[in-house]
């Protein structure tokens, strides 16, 4: 066998390296609009804003309003309403999805279970993460104020809450471990399925149905 030096193998390792990186597009999901700015969040990071020109981690924003956001992503154009992903990087196996109807408001909720406990969320791109009142939270026996405390406002005024981790949340087939979460003292009548869960989504709208696609 032949044998292989440090600067063969460190060779190697970066050509297989720059042939990753070479096929992988980033990942983008729009969670605001604006006219010539979008806030979009980049690889499942945190939402940041964009103007019109500007480019972030190989994604630069060609043009917005308040209805669209037209991206270039890798030398190619894609253009995503509010609430929409593109999933970046090479092909892969099927993922797993589910498709929501949207209510007469134009809402829509999800069926599903937080660490085990069947709960409904209505979908929220504009929560940062998956939401509950702390009698949810009391009700599926989680030790919410062990976590780190904090003051959010809400349409009652601000209100204690607490971040936690939600060790399993599940949305039809699709189940995710260790998601983000806030419980809310009280003001919150209903979950909200934040972005803690949508950002790890392709999410497709095609008028009253939006399916969520798992990425990772």
């Amino acid at each position: 066998m032949m044998a292989l030096g440090k600067k063969s193998i460190g060779t190697i390792l970066a050509a297989g390296w720059l042939a990753c990186t070479a096929t992988w597009a980033a990942s983008v999901s729009v969670v605001g609009l604006f006219k010539d700015k979008a806030i979009v969040s980049i690889d499942g990071g945190r939402p940041r804003t964009l103007s019109a020109g500007q480019t972030v981690q190989g994604v630069k924003l060609l043009a917005a309003d308040s209805d669209s956001a037209s991206f270039d992503v890798d030398g190619k154009r894609r253009t995503l309403h509010m609430g929409q992903s593109f999933a970046g990087g090479p092909a892969a196996a099927a993922h797993q999805s589910v498709s929501l109807t949207a209510d007469a408001r134009g809402h829509f909720s999800a069926a599903g279970s937080l660490n085990g406990y069947p709960m409904s969320f209505l979908v929220d791109t504009g929560a940062t993460s998956i939401a509950i009142n702390a009698a949810e939270a009391r009700r599926i026996g989680l030790d919410y104020k062990s976590g780190e405390a904090i003051g959010v406002g809400t349409a009652a005024g601000r209100v204690p809450a607490w971040r936690v981790k939600f060790n399993t949340v599940k949305v039809g087939s699709i189940t995710l471990n260790h998601v983000d979460g806030l419980v809310v003292e009280s003001g919150l009548n209903v979950p909200l399925l934040g972005m803690s869960f949508l950002n790890r989504m392709e999410m497709k709208r095609d008028g009253q149905t939006m399916t969520l696609i798992q990425r990772y």
